[in-house]
């Protein structure tokens, strides 16, 4: 094999520059990157920009020309969609054609709610799109007082429910949540994941959400490139909410952050250990906490945390190592609406051990990357997976 371990992190929703149909998602002209540059008046990036980030998309806060090191190229996504499970499976070599469904703007349909309500013995109070600390702001007391049960969602293809574990019960909102998952595998309401989050405190002032959540996602429709790397015995470690975008599948190791600077601190500490196969990190807080609440000032932040945080990493990695940073989707905290947004994605490919450097243009796709973790491990690629290597362009 070229590189012994891999890791590829997501910068989840940092796109750069619309693509050529998103038009037809209503996003023509939506840039992620770029307008949070155009917003802000500093965005100190020096590890990004050292390894080529401004080769794919320029930005004012660097006017002059940045000596760089290894490789780039700009994809493009070829499933009909633009939320997180469709990218990250699409990187795994899945293409999605059938998008999943969201209920952002009208909130779950009449008929899906009274079923749930029939099924679980709950009335359900919420059900918008809302932030999960503020819908419990707003329906936590009544909750406790009735026995009613919050359901919500938000831009992201799923169906949440709080439960106060002091009153609801854990047990009884994850019987809930299962009964959800059993609905909405129905075509029309077909959410790419059910997710239980409890919450304790007696009163809106005091709320907090516990460490006991639990998602019911979907797994993929198909073997994908972890679960062949799994088969052939190598490493496929979680980092972030990858094993829940999975469901698990073809996943070694399960790692949970806190926040995307916990993130890059668990792969900064796995960069420390001897594993061979693949380090899969998703880092959700760029979009969670900053795309979908519009505050292009907070994603900069978030971008500049990673960036430190980046060259820590950089000094951890063997000449065997490859390391990939790419996006999911855009997220355009400027843009109309909470939703993400249809973007080109950046692929930055950087091993202590290139001695090249270089921009390799634009893939149609993000199974590109699956197909060179293959390629790289020799483990053979699935026919029905999309995706083809750029290994022996990187030297």
């Amino acid at each position: 094999m070229k590189y012994r371990r891999i890791f590829v992190i997501v910068m989840d929703s940092l796109g750069i520059g619309c693509m050529e149909d998103a038009a037809r998602f209503g996003d023509e002209g939506a840039d992620t990157f770029g307008h949070i540059s155009e917003t802000v008046d500093s965005l100190s990036i020096p590890n990004l920009a050292g390894l080529g980030m401004l080769n794919l998309h320029k930005i004012r806060q660097y006017p002059e020309l940045v000596d760089f090191k290894g490789y780039q190229m700009a994809l493009n996504e070829a499933s009909n969609g633009k939320d997180t499970m469709t990218g990250h499976w699409e990187m795994m070599g899945i293409r999605t054609d059938k998008p999943f469904i969201t209920f952002t703007d009208t909130g779950f349909p009449e008929e899906l709610i009274k079923e749930l309500e029939k099924r679980t013995g709950h009335k359900v109070i919420g059900n918008k799109a809302a932030s999960g600390t503020e819908i419990i702001k707003e329906y936590g007391e009544e909750e406790i007082a009735t026995g009613h049960m919050i359901v919500y969602t938000s831009a992201d293809s799923v169906l949440q429910i709080c439960g106060n574990e002091e009153t609801f019960d854990l047990k009884e909102l994850y019987r809930c949540c299962e009964i959800a998952r059993e609905i909405t595998m129905r075509d029309e309401w077909k959410v790419g994941r059910v997710i239980a989050r409890p919450y304790i405190g007696k009163t809106k002032d005091e709320f907090v959400r516990t460490s006991n959540r639990h998602d019911y996602a979907l797994s993929p429709p198909n073997q994908t490139v972890l679960d062949v790397m799994k088969e052939a015995g190598y490493s496929c470690i979680s980092i972030g909410k990858i094993f829940n975008i999975f469901n698990g599948c073809g996943l070694t190791e399960d790692n949970p952050s806190k926040s995307s600077v916990h993130g890059m601190e668990q792969t900064i500490m796995k960069a420390e250990e001897d594993f061979c196969g693949l380090c899969f990190v998703n880092l959700v807080d760029f979009d969670s906490l900053w795309g979908h609440r519009r505050n292009p000032e907070g994603y900069a932040g978030e971008i500049e945390k990673f960036d430190v945080n980046l060259g820590r990493l950089l000094l951890k990695l063997r000449e065997d190592d490859l390391l990939m940073i790419t996006a999911d989707h855009g997220n355009d905290p400027t843009w109309k609406g909470t939703d993400h947004t249809r973007e080109r994605v950046p692929l930055i490919m950087y091993s202590p051990s290139m001695k090249g450097r270089g921009t390799l243009g634009t893939a149609d796709n993000f199974g590109c990357i699956g197909a060179t973790i293959c390629d790289n491990f020799s483990v053979d690629m699935p026919d029905h997976l999309i995706g083809k290597s750029f290994l022996q362009e990187l030297k």
